[in-house]
């Protein structure tokens, strides 16, 4: 920090009575050494950020700062009024005033001078060092931490684990976070740290920042006694700390209690209170360490899919909406910018239309762009976004986005093994990842990779539109199989992203494979609501409860209206489920039934080709998937006999599974 403050950015008689005029008088500073080219452009972004959230801190600091535009390098300056300034702290007026620089879109930057502040201003003495400093020079070697020989040694890093502690230390993990990510997030971080050494209390802090964060070891967080989320946003990966005592606050009592929550979660620990797992992000869940290559590429694409399905099935409803309302000639209509007759129904066809063919058209993009977030954060979405946009240019498609993801992915995760100088990490993130990865990502996908994937994408794309006979009753079966097997899991959801890939440039093969796949993917649910009210005396009363909902989920083609069944019995409801949805997907090929929409069940009927027999498809999956299980549980005796009382996990309550809502 040591090139962030010099000499002539230290006021140590600051004449101001506002925090404006405080803004003011230090930014002066900083325009006279040219680090600010326009002051009153400068002091605006600092006006808006304090709207945003006082940035007052208890103990007589304010801290305001901002990005700006007109910031040419990160830039810290200090003023001490001699009558305190409110900054908005609860504690009172403020008599240590920092004001923080950064150029616009240089988080990293910000990052480093607000954490490491934020970190020294919860030592007592560094304070104390600030109120009594007479000479404005060792005022910014202090500040900066060139520190004289005695002073306090820096604090560690807060995401290290420490060492080994002794068998009777009572151990903590805690995540702070706070809107901005700076200041309160390292501020609470430390002042954790800190009342976890008075109380002799092992404390390991991960603070979640605005430029990404570092995750405690799983080894250390097994090892934990209790957990303390201090945090104003929600916290990333919450689920590796369930199943522990937990305290959950505010950013704010993270650093004006920390030894109130260190006692709290202490008695937690002590009267056996812990926390139920919870369920992450796709993105959340992308890969943890000690896995196997496969099961975090399995993560990585599903990460990818996931977050393109909401623009699959937005895209995709509104352009089947636009051919039911329009027809099917609605693709050649003007644009509705150039042409709109607002009592016509052909320019409301066509305007659904041509704002889901732009939803649609982000597909790739955000496959590839996610694809490569799950692998490496935030700096993998640029590369991943022009690599799927440039599989978009080449005619590489669905399978062009999945190869672009991977090598953005794996891209920035090469360059962020290589150690650079501490100099540069601050552009890391925002200029040399993007632009070296999205240089690579262009060479691979334009030059190497690209075009035989196109190649591959054309060749899949002409099989499609000549299946008939045998191949398409065929890939029906094998569809129908993925879409049962598990619900609403991996292999369900590379059926259906094959289907919905092929929907991006739509022909007469690619359209019946959708059809197959929705159809198949409603059969488990339907299935499972018909046999309760056949037999219902093979199922339990929370099993025929799940029954009624499962009517509604299987008609809206969701998938998992089938999971209370097989979590309860997959012996029995698996197979069944397989059996039905091959039916289905074979019969929906045989009867040559299509699909413009990737979901709605059967909500989009009447945008279904030949829907009288894509209904005698899924009746007939259904039908047969409802008597195989009541077969094979009226053989085996009542399924509930192997999951415990009432049938499934649980049941003792009286509640019923939650059912997850996706594809």
């Amino acid at each position: 920090m040591s090139d962030m403050i010099t000499a002539d950015l230290v006021d140590l008689d600051l004449a101001a009575e506002t925090k404006e005029a405080a803004a003011r008088s230090l930014a002066e500073r900083m325009v006279a050494l040219g680090r600010v080219t326009d002051l009153v452009g400068f002091l605006a972004d600092v006006a808006a950020r304090e709207a945003q959230m006082p940035t007052g801190l208890d103990g007589g600091i304010g801290i305001p700062h901002c990005r700006s535009e007109h910031v040419t390098e990160p830039t810290l300056a200090f003023g001490r009024p001699a009558e305190g300034i409110d900054f908005g702290a609860p504690d009172g007026a403020a008599d240590l005033i920092f004001l923080i620089a950064a150029p616009a879109g240089a988080d990293d930057a910000h990052l480093t001078i607000l954490s490491a502040l934020a970190r020294r201003l919860m030592d007592p003495d560094f304070t104390a060092a600030l109120r009594a400093a007479t000479d404005p020079a060792a005022t910014a070697s202090l500040i900066s931490g060139e520190t004289p020989p005695g002073a306090p040694a820096p604090a560690q890093t807060a995401a290290e684990p420490e060492p080994a502690p002794e068998p009777d230390v009572f151990r903590i993990v805690a995540v702070t976070s706070c809107p901005t990510g700076i200041a309160h997030t390292y501020m609470a971080a430390e002042a954790l740290e800190q009342a976890g050494q008075t109380e002799g209390v092992e404390v390991v802090v991960e603070p979640q920042g605005s430029a990404g964060f570092n995750r405690i070891d799983p080894a250390v967080i097994a090892a934990a006694d209790g957990v303390i989320f201090a945090h104003d946003v929600p916290v990333r990966e919450k689920e590796r700390f369930a199943g522990k005592p937990t305290v959950d606050v505010g950013v704010k009592a993270g650093i004006n209690r920390p030894a109130e929550l260190i006692a709290e979660v202490r008695d937690k620990a002590a009267r056996g209170e812990t926390t139920a797992a919870a369920t992450g992000s796709p993105v959340d869940e992308a890969g943890d360490p000690g896995e196997g290559y496969g099961t975090k590429l399995r993560k990585w694409l599903m990460s990818g899919v996931s977050y393109m399905v909401p623009f699959v099935a937005a895209g995709g409803l509104l352009i089947a909406l636009g051919f039911a309302i329009g027809g099917y000639t609605i693709d050649k209509a003007p644009s509705v910018a150039e042409h709109f007759v607002w009592t016509d129904s052909t320019s409301w066809a066509a305007l659904l239309f041509q704002v889901g063919g732009l939803a649609f058209s982000f597909l790739v993009p955000v496959l590839a762009g996610y694809i490569a977030y799950g692998m490496a954060d935030r700096p993998g979405l640029v590369p991943g976004f022009v690599g799927g946009s440039i599989a978009l240019t080449i005619n590489a498609g669905f399978l062009g986005g999945l190869a672009a993801g991977l090598i953005a992915g794996g891209t920035v995760m090469a360059i962020q093994r290589i150690k650079v100088p501490a100099a540069l990490r601050g552009i890391m993130p925002v200029v040399v990842i993007p632009l070296i990865s999205s240089a690579v990502v262009g060479f691979l996908m334009f030059l190497v990779v690209g075009k035989p994937i196109a190649e591959l994408q054309k060749a899949l794309t002409d099989w499609l539109s000549g299946l008939s006979g045998a191949n398409a009753i065929i890939l029906g079966v094998v569809l129908g199989l993925m879409m049962c097997f598990d619900l609403g899991g991996p292999l369900n959801k590379v059926a259906y992203a094959f289907a919905v890939g092929g929907l991006a440039n739509p022909n007469e093969g690619s359209l019946k494979v959708m059809a197959a796949v929705m159809a198949a993917g409603m059969v488990p649910p339907l299935a499972m609501a018909l046999a309760t009210v056949v037999r219902g005396a093979l199922f339990t009363r929370t099993e025929r409860e799940n029954g009624k909902a499962a009517w509604v989920l299987g008609g809206s083609f969701i998938t998992e209206g089938a999971i209370p069944f097989a979590a309860a019995d997959p012996l029995r409801v698996i197979p069944s489920a397989m059996a039905g949805g091959a039916v289905t997907g074979a019969l929906s090929m045989l009867f040559e039934c299509t699909l413009r929409a990737p979901h709605g069940g059967i909500f989009v009927l009447p945008l279904i080709g030949n829907p009288v027999l894509y209904l005698i498809a899924i009746l007939a999956g259904t039908a047969v998937s409802a008597a195989l299980v009541i077969l094979l549980k009226g053989m085996g005796g009542r399924g509930g006999k192997d999951a415990g009382r009432d049938g499934v996990p649980g049941a003792e309550s009286g509640t019923a599974p939650k059912v997850p809502v996706s594809v």
